[in-house]
Parts: C-alpha cells; structure tokens; sequence
C-alpha cells in the first residue's frame, strides 16, 4: 500500500495519515514529506515516546528544533514512504500562535514620557519643600 516507485510519488491525505498514530503504525510528516517510523521506534536515540507523540501529524518543527545530524537527516530518507497530498499542505501551513502581545503607540508613549515625568516632578517638589524646611 505504501510503497514508491521511482517514477511517481505516492500521495498521502492528512486523514489517511492521521489514522497512522500508534506503535503498530506510526507515520509522520517532515517537510510534507511521509515517513513510516515503524521499525524504527524502538532504535530512536530519543526514545520512543517521543515518535508516537508526533505520529500521525506534522512533526517537522519539533524535528528541527531538536537539531538533529546530518546523518540523522540522511537515514530519515530511508523511511519515507511518500508526500503529502498537496491539496492538504495549506492545512499545515497555518501561521503558529505567538505568545508576544503587541503595545499600542499611545500606551507606550504615555508610559514612557508621561509617568516618569510626573514622577521627577513630584520627587523635584518634594526635595525643594524639604530643603525649604531646614
């Protein structure tokens, strides 16, 4: 079923791919590309957790933060088995949720310039009528 010729590239649904998601069958998608990590569970250096977590989804981010080698990266090619089917790519390729808020202008500029100005002006004040004092 899952097998390439040389000739033509066999295509994978992300549905077909998503069912592929435990130790008896674990697929994955690097790059849009498939791979059947199987037989090769129980000899990832990371652990075979780590496999059956990403199986049947795009583990492509997780892969390259982890950093792996260069012969890492060509034993991968071993284990593909064929691509994702080009009308489910845009489905992976939505913008990743970012944890930074942006400040508005007028917020910045009002903590920046106003507050610390009010600020020097009330310590200003408060030396000039304890100075008066002495």
């Amino acid at each position: 079923m899952a097998e390439q010729s040389d000739e033509a590239v066999k295509y994978y649904t992300l549905e077909e791919i998503q069912k592929h998601n435990h130790s008896k069958s674990t697929w994955l998608i690097l790059h849009h590309k498939v791979y059947d990590l199987t037989k090769f569970l129980e000899e990832h250096p990371g652990g075979e957790e780590v496999l059956r977590e990403q199986a049947g989804g795009d583990a492509t981010e997780n892969f390259e933060d982890v950093g792996h080698s260069t012969d890492a990266r060509e034993m991968s090619k071993t284990f593909i088995i064929g691509e994702l089917h080009p009308d489910d790519r845009p489905k992976l390729n939505k913008p990743p949720e970012t944890l930074i808020t942006t400040i508005d202008s007028s917020s910045s500029w009002w903590t920046n310039w106003v507050i610390p100005a009010i600020s020097a002006v009330a310590v200003a004040l408060m030396y000039r009528l304890y100075m008066a004092e002495d």
